[in-house]
């Protein structure tokens, strides 16, 4: 019976060897990345020696936040795939980069140095002890000599000067060496928040009647990748075209680097539901009411800091929820952010960090971010490596140093000769850009901006002022056939005359053929607006109130061109028969009868001076109040 057993447990750990001997470990190659407004659809290759019968093969080293219901497994051959899995591997360890092997060599280099500057410290307070105690026996001694005791006296006050001068020559040196250490702790912290020892493995199961060897392709999608476009937009002056300059700001931390890779950048989001929305039934009711509010807020700003030690953070990413439209916090942690009407919520995310949502309450707003628990202690410390000269140091410090990557927006220089080659496809749903040009985005969450296009356009430019609301007079610029370019909305610097003046907004969701932009103020278009005392007046006939406002608007044209200018302006609405509106100047315009709304269209030579007069008289119920402006 023992024989038996023996014989069944022999069988059993063949049979358990056979079925591990039947996987094989496969190392894949990083093809192409498709990049969507949220995620991304990554797609590896590599070539498999296929087994005779069932056997399973491990594709290892792959991102820990695979979407798994989004993987697809393509090969030719003559066999089957029965199976495909995903399984996290908590042991093996991502490959690290060589920089922050350097750098922690460099951290254990200083803090050698600090320790040893710190016992000299302790060995020039003992010589001076033992100076002191000489010092005291001596001036006890009463049959001293009195020359050697001043010889004595001299030594002593030469040997603790030298002492004290090393002494500080030394705590220098360590304050020199700190400074340094946290400089390099800084550095090494925010490098090591997106690394993680978490990998990911994709299993295949296959059934194949002989040895043959495939090409395996792999496709996955990804949550934790996103791009937002920005854009640079130049005029010389208002008798040239616009230049836009059409980039993207690449982000991702999926837990593996895309280096020198195919890029396509897509305007499809696949966190949207596809769903269709379902229209139910409106009921109405007694007490009920209908909120249709519009934030009326068109710009954000503010700072964003850890909530444990209150420190700003750099490259925070800022988004409008539901838009592509998005900034980064720069190096106080403080950022402003163009908003479209109706936007009612920003998303506030950075590596170590848990994403936060804030309502768009105000025009200003502080936000902390929590540190994740989950990030940090997945967080690798590795090995100290070999000594680095003081040079190398500073140049990975400073980002010099090939392979470190200090946090900036740009991977692109703007002097290049060379433009960026992108290929534009209109699908069924989205717009894709395939970048010719590789590219690579380590999992370091931070921003690498990739240039799409640049265009020039046709514009017919336009000043504009209301005054009502403010003096400043904008140019604004009509660009036509634009929708044929793919713009998303986005925030777009401004630069006019070779000057920067300010940041705005490029909204797509415009209907019409015609985009509208806002290019910023021109000071040298001044404008006021009075309120002409001697006839604005309040007078009291009867049971009716009388008000008379007279407005006087000047406008000066100080710009060495001629200009054309439009001016808005209005005259008040009644909505209440009582009230009674007689308009009686208007300097030539009528006013809308719906909206009462006035418009100017001004032609101004260098140095024109033009006057326009708005005067209308408003007459209700004394015992009513009716604010007249």
């Amino acid at each position: 019976m023992l024989k038996k057993v023996v014989f069944i447990v022999l069988l059993l750990s063949i049979k358990t060897f056979a079925k591990a001997g039947d996987e094989q470990k496969v190392q894949t190659a990083l093809q192409k990345v498709i990049v969507f407004l949220n995620g991304a659809q990554v797609t590896r290759t590599a070539k498999v020696q296929v087994k005779p019968g069932t056997s399973t093969i491990r594709f290892e080293n792959l991102s820990p936040g695979i979407d798994v219901p989004s993987i697809q497994v393509h090969a030719a051959g003559e066999f089957t795939i029965l199976s495909v899995k995903q399984e996290l591997n908590y042991l093996n360890e991502q490959v690290k980069q060589q920089h922050v092997e350097e750098l922690k060599a460099i951290q254990k280099d200083i803090a050698d140095k600090i320790k040893w500057q710190n016992n000299m410290l302790q060995v020039y307070e003992q010589a001076e002890n033992v100076l002191l105690k000489n010092q005291v026996i001596s001036g006890q001694n009463s049959n001293l000599d009195l020359i050697k005791l001043k010889q004595a006296l001299e030594f002593q006050t030469q040997e603790l000067t030298e002492l004290k001068k090393k002494e500080t020559t030394t705590n220098n040196l360590i304050a020199s060496l700190t400074a340094d250490q946290k400089r390099y702790d800084n550095q090494l912290a925010d490098i090591l928040k997106g690394h993680s020892t978490l990998t990911s493995n994709i299993l295949v199961t296959v059934s194949s009647k002989k040895a043959l060897q495939s090409d395996f392709t792999l496709n996955y999608v990804v949550h934790n990748a996103s791009w937002y476009p920005t854009y640079d937009i130049r005029a010389k002056n208002i008798n040239s075209p616009i230049n836009i300059t059409y980039k993207a700001n690449v982000s991702q931390q999926s837990g593996e680097d895309w280096e020198h890779v195919k890029l396509t950048l897509s305007t499809g989001n696949p966190t949207v539901s596809g769903n269709k929305p379902l229209l139910m039934p409106y009921f109405l009711n007694y007490g009920m009411y209908y909120n249709n509010f519009i934030n009326s807020i068109n710009q954000v700003s503010g700072k964003v800091y850890d909530t444990g030690d209150k420190q700003p953070i750099i490259g925070a990413s800022i988004k409008i929820k539901g838009t592509s439209i998005g900034t980064v916090t720069d190096a106080n942690g403080n950022f402003s952010l163009q908003t479209p009407n109706g936007a009612q919520t920003i998303i506030v995310s950075y590596i170590g960090y848990e994403t936060t949502e804030q309502a768009i309450s105000s025009v200003f707003s502080n936000i902390g971010l929590k540190p994740s628990s989950t990030s940090l202690n997945e967080v690798v410390v590795v090995g100290y490596g070999s000594q680095i000269d003081d040079d190398k140091a500073e140049r990975l410090l400073s980002g010099q140093e090939s392979g470190v990557m200090i946090r900036g927006l740009s991977t692109l220089d703007r002097k290049q000769t060379i433009p960026i080659a992108v290929n534009q496809i209109e699908n069924q749903t989205n717009i894709e850009f395939n970048i010719e040009n590789p590219y690579t985005v380590p999992s370091d969450g931070k921003q690498y901006t990739v240039e799409i296009n640049e265009i020039d356009l046709n514009a017919t430019y336009q000043y504009a002022v209301t005054p009502k609301i403010s003096t400043d007079v904008f140019l604004t610029a009509q660009l036509t056939d634009w929708n044929k370019y793919n713009f998303l909305s986005g925030e777009a610097s401004l630069f006019f005359e070779d000057t920067y003046i300010g940041k705005s907004l490029l909204d797509s969701h415009a209907t019409n053929d015609t985009l509208n932009l806002s290019l910023g103020t021109d000071k040298n278009i001044v404008v006021t607006r009075t309120l002409q005392k001697e006839v604005s007046t309040r007078q009291y006939l009867g049971s009716n109130k009388k008000e008379t406002k007279d407005w006087q608007i000047e406008i000066k044209n100080r710009k060495n061109q001629a200009i054309n200018l439009i001016v808005e302006d209005q005259v008040p609405v009644s909505q209440n028969s009582a009230i009674e509106v007689e308009i009686q100047e208007t300097s030539g315009v009528k006013p809308d009868p719906l909206t009462g709304k006035l418009t100017w269209n001004l032609q101004l030579k260098p140095e024109d001076d033009k006057k326009l007069e708005l005067k209308y008289l408003v007459k209700y119920p004394k015992n009513q109040t009716v604010i007249v402006q």
